[in-house]
C-alpha cells in the first residue's frame, strides 16, 4: 500500500505508526472497501482493486473513470491522516484531573451567574463543580485559570453540512467529489469547534462522508465536534434532495432518492446500515435546488409515516427539511422529530407541531448573509428572496405560539464558524429572550439529539464540553461570536482566544 501511495506522489514517511495509520490501512484494503460501501459499487470496486494490483503507474493514471472512486477514497483518507496527525488532540489521560477556575459560571437552566467557581474535569467528563475557595488542587492536577471570563456549556448546532461549502455555482456542484467533501469536512469541523460548538447534527452528505468524518473525530485523528450524522438525505425523484442540474441523457440521480413506501423503507435501512445516527428527509421543495417549489410538499403523508416507523423502530430520529405549510403539517403528523427551516409555517402546522412535540429548527441568519453576500445563480436567487420575505415573520409567530425551538444554522449556506450569529437573529430580530435563545443551543438542542444526559448543561457526569467568553451572553448574545476558550470531552482546543 505504501508503495502504491508513494508512486502516486503521497509521502507516507510523514505518517507515524499507530491507531490512525492502522485504521487507514484497514479502510484502504479491497475487502474493507467492498463490504462497507453501497451495493451498486461492489462489482466496480472489486474490479478496480483487482486491476490495481497488476497495473503499472502509467496504467493507474489512465484507469477508466468508473474504477477511480475506490482508489480516490483510499488516497484521500490516507492523505487526510497524514495532514492532520500533527494537529489531532490527545485523549485525556484516565485519572488525570483538570481544574478550570471560572470567574463566572452561567447556569443555562436558570440564567443564574455564580462567581469564582471551579469545574473539576476527569477524563472526558465533569467530576464536580463548586466554589473555588473550597476546591483545592491535588498533586498532578492541571490548573486552568480563566480569569474573569464567563463559562458556559459548549453550544450545539442541530443543522450543519460540514462537508459542504458556500460555492453554489452549478459547475462546482456537478464536479464535486466525495474526496473533496472529505477535505471540506476536516477543515469545517475544526472551524465549527473553534467557534464554540462542541456538538452538531450533520443533516446531509454524499457518500456517507460524514460517517467517516464522525469516526475520524471520535478516534482523535481530526479535531471537531461530537457529530450525529445522516448520510445522504432521502428525497423524491426530481425533488430538493435529488440532483437536477444535468440533462436527461446523464441519468443523474442522488444517492438518497426513494419513491414509494417500499423504497423509502429500504433507504432508511440502508442509511442505518452504513452508519447513520439520524435520518434526514426532504418533505418539501427547497431554495438551493433547481426546478422545485419550496412551498410544494414532496413526500406524501404515507411515505413519511413509513420512514418514521422504520427509523424509530431502529432507534433513529428523523429530521425533515420543510418550507411549505402542508409538508410541515404532514411531517409532524407522521411523527417526524424536527422540522428544518419552516419558512411558510401556518397556524394549522403550528397546532400539529405543538400536539406532537415536534421541534422547529429555524435557519434564519443564512437569509441575511445570502442577501448581503451571496452570489447565487438566478434560479436559486429568486427563491432565496421569496423565502426570506416571509420566513422571519412566520417563524417569530411559531416561537410566540410555543413551538419548541432548537438552534440550527444550515452552515455551508454561509461560512462555517459563524454559527452563533443565529442567536443574534433570534434575540435582536425575532424578539426572543436571551436566556430562551441560549437554551435553544444547549438544553433544547441536547434534548432533540437525545444527548441530555451528556450535553447541554454543565453538571457532574456530563461531557466536559466547556466554552468561555468575555462577559455574560445574557447581557449581549453577540459575545458568543467570539469564544475565548473551548474544551471538548476534556481536551482543550482553544485557550486565550488561540487555537491549540
Amino acid at each position: 500500500m505504501a508503495r502504491r501511495l508513494a508512486a502516486l506522489g503521497i509521502n507516507v514517511r510523514s505518517l507515524k505508526s499507530g491507531p490512525a495509520w492502522r485504521q487507514a490501512q484497514i479502510r484502504c484494503t479491497p475487502n474493507y472497501m467492498v463490504t462497507n460501501t453501497p451495493s451498486n459499487w461492489l462489482d466496480a470496486r472489486k474490479r478496480a482493486f483487482a486491476k490495481l494490483r497488476s497495473q503499472s503507474v502509467t496504467e493507474k493514471a489512465n484507469m477508466p473513470l468508473k474504477f477511480k472512486p475506490a482508489l480516490c477514497s483510499c488516497i484521500t483518507l490516507m492523505a487526510l491522516v497524514a495532514s492532520t496527525a500533527a494537529h489531532a488532540q490527545q485523549e485525556p489521560k484516565a485519572g488525570k484531573r483538570t481544574l478550570i477556575r471560572a470567574g463566572h459560571l452561567l447556569d443555562v437552566k436558570t440564567g443564574k451567574l455564580s462567581d469564582a467557581q471551579t469545574i473539576v474535569v476527569s477524563g472526558d467528563s465533569i467530576q464536580s463543580i463548586g466554589p473555588s475557595s473550597s476546591t483545592s488542587p491535588q498533586p498532578g492536577d492541571e490548573l486552568i485559570d480563566l480569569g474573569n471570563l464567563t463559562v458556559l456549556p459548549g453550544l450545539i448546532d442541530v443543522h450543519t453540512h460540514l462537508t459542504m461549502n458556500t460555492d453554489f455555482d452549478p459547475f462546482h456542484e456537478v464536479t464535486s467529489t466525495n474526496a473533496k467533501e472529505a477535505i471540506n469536512g476536516v477543515v469545517n469541523a475544526r472551524k465549527t469547534l473553534m467557534a464554540g460548538f462542541t456538538s452538531v447534527r450533520n443533516v446531509g452528505a454524499s457518500g456517507f462522508v460524514d460517517v467517516d468524518l464522525r469516526d475520524a473525530i471520535d478516534s482523535g485523528q481530526v479535531a471537531g465536534p461530537h457529530m450525529l450524522v445522516s448520510g445522504p438525505a432521502l428525497g423524491i425523484t426530481g425533488g430538493h434532495c435529488d440532483d437536477n442540474l444535468l440533462p436527461f441523457q446523464y441519468h443523474q440521480v442522488s444517492e438518497g432518492v426513494a419513491d414509494g413506501i417500499a423504497q423509502v423503507q429500504h433507504k432508511v435501512r440502508e442509511n442505518i446500515k452504513y452508519g447513520a445516527d439520524v435520518i434526514k428527509i426532504c418533505a418539501t421543495g427547497g431554495v438551493l435546488s433547481k426546478g422545485d417549489d419550496p412551498q410544494a410538499s414532496q413526500y406524501t403523508l404515507e411515505e413519511m409515516q413509513a420512514i418514521v416507523a422504520d427509523a424509530h423502530r431502529l432507534g433513529r430520529k428523523v429530521a425533515a427539511h420543510a418550507h411549505g405549510a402542508q409538508g410541515i403539517l404532514w411531517a409532524s403528523e407522521a411523527g417526524i422529530d424536527s422540522i428544518e427551516h419552516g419558512s411558510y409555517i401556518d397556524d394549522a402546522a403550528i397546532a400539529m407541531m405543538k400536539k406532537h412535540g415536534t421541534y422547529l429548527v429555524p435557519t434564519v441568519y443564512l437569509e441575511d448573509w445570502q442577501i448581503e453576500n451571496g452570489h447565487l445563480p438566478a434560479f436559486y436567487h429568486q427563491k432565496m428572496v421569496d423565502v426570506s420575505s416571509v420566513a422571519k415573520k412566520n417563524i417569530k409567530h411559531a416561537m410566540e405560539s410555543g413551538v419548541k425551538i432548537a438552534l440550527g444554522t444550515d452552515a455551508a449556506v454561509y461560512p462555517h464558524g459563524l454559527n452563533a450569529h443565529e442567536l443574534d437573529v433570534y434575540v435582536n430580530q425575532l424578539g426572543m429572550a436571551p436566556l430562551t435563545a441560549l437554551q435553544t443551543a444547549t438544553i433544547n438542542a441536547a434534548d432533540l439529539l437525545g444527548l441530555s444526559s451528556k450535553a447541554g448543561t454543565l453538571e457532574a457526569g456530563k461531557w466536559a464540553d466547556i466554552i468561555a467568553v468575555d462577559k455574560n451572553p445574557l447581557d449581549d448574545v453577540r459575545i458568543l461570536q467570539n469564544v475565548k476558550f473551548v474544551m471538548k470531552a476534556g481536551v482543550i482546543y482553544k485557550q486565550n482566544g488561540n487555537e491549540k
